[in-house]
């Protein structure tokens, strides 16, 4: 199966700290990786340099084959990001602010109108079509960040801390729909709720002052819970 993201032996310094050190990963088709970490481990610096707003000090990021680097422009058309606070405007209404974002990624304007519905159909968002995006729940404004990220059908999809600030209810709500989505998309998450990464990921990595010290398919843990896991590799 081809590999959807390859990175190899990606660095960062800020002057002489090297935040991140060595990281090396790749992503398939139906993978949902927790990305896993610390305040400050390195993970948002990781996940920055992956969706090109960050440049590596040194490494190579190759997304769907294309080199981010390289070729940044095309290397994106394959990528689709949400970051740890939507990037919504919220005195839009949902169609406008999605119109708006299909225009950004240059779907063809006799396109766009399909894409809404197709992309409104996955996320949950037919019935709120006409809202503004202010009037509407942490949950659904979650909901937008990821259709904003998915309008252009991207093979891959980022996610920082996609649940952070919702309710059980909702979190049940976007766990099923990242689930949903990973059988079209390689996805990659970073996430501060342990239990649910266990719940839904197909792999974890994690990552401590900048190094990855743990990549492994959830289903070859044993019987420790990722939360002993992750306490027993970041605890220095």
């Amino acid at each position: 199966m081809t590999h959807l993201v390859e990175v190899n032996n990606l660095h960062r310094y800020y002057g002489r700290h090297c935040a991140v050190k060595e990281v090396s990963f790749s992503l398939k088709k139906g993978q949902i990786i927790g990305f896993l970490g610390i305040n400050g481990a390195g993970k948002t610096t990781t996940l920055q340099m992956l969706c090109g707003n960050l440049t590596p000090s040194a490494g190579t990021v190759k997304i769907n084959g294309i080199d981010l680097i390289q070729n940044p422009i095309e290397a994106k058309h394959h990528l689709g990001y949400l970051p740890e606070t939507p990037p919504l405007y919220k005195n839009l209404t949902v169609d406008e602010f999605l119109e708006y974002c299909a225009q950004l990624h240059r779907i063809p304007k006799e396109a766009i109108a399909k894409k809404m519905h197709t992309v409104k159909n996955r996320c949950g968002l037919e019935t709120v079509s006409n809202r503004l995006i202010s009037q509407l729940s942490k949950g659904y404004q979650q909901r937008i960040g990821i259709a904003q990220a998915i309008i252009h059908q991207p093979a891959v999809i980022v996610l920082d801390e996609p649940m952070v600030g919702l309710d059980p209810i909702q979190i049940k709500e976007i766990r099923q729909l990242l689930v949903d989505l990973s059988q079209h998309h390689g996805i990659i998450l970073s996430s501060h709720l342990l239990s649910e990464v266990q719940t839904f990921c197909t792999d974890i990595q994690i990552i401590h002052h900048g190094e990855l010290v743990l990549q492994q398919a959830m289903n070859t843990l044993t019987t420790q819970s990722v939360e002993d896991i992750f306490l027993s590799l970041t605890s220095s």
